[in-house]
């Protein structure tokens, strides 16, 4: 379940990547946020580029949160972690590489 997710999150930031997922990848997440397991990503997507505009880098799953990293129009990276479950925004760390 954790890679179908990954795969869509993928799918959503990077259009490009849709070639590379299975039908199959496709109905295993829906099926998730059909049951309501999860929140679809693009409300996460949107929450998060609402609080820190920019480009989105980078989508995973990781146990029961979504990070989406994103470089902020003023040159800053974060990480933004959020709830699969609610959507809750949870935690933001900066980058300070």
């Amino acid at each position: 379940m954790r890679a179908c997710l990954f795969l869509l999150c993928l799918l959503s930031v990077m259009p490009a990547a849709a070639a590379e997922l299975s039908a199959r990848d496709h109905e295993r997440v829906r099926a998730a946020v059909a049951r309501g397991e999860m929140v679809p990503l693009a409300e996460v997507l949107a929450d998060a580029q609402r609080r820190h505009p920019g480009q989105v880098l980078e989508v995973e799953l990781e146990g029961d949160e979504y990070e989406v990293e994103i470089l902020g129009d003023d040159g800053v990276i974060r990480e933004l972690e959020y709830d699969v479950r609610t959507g809750a925004l949870l935690e933001v760390e900066v980058e300070d590489d």
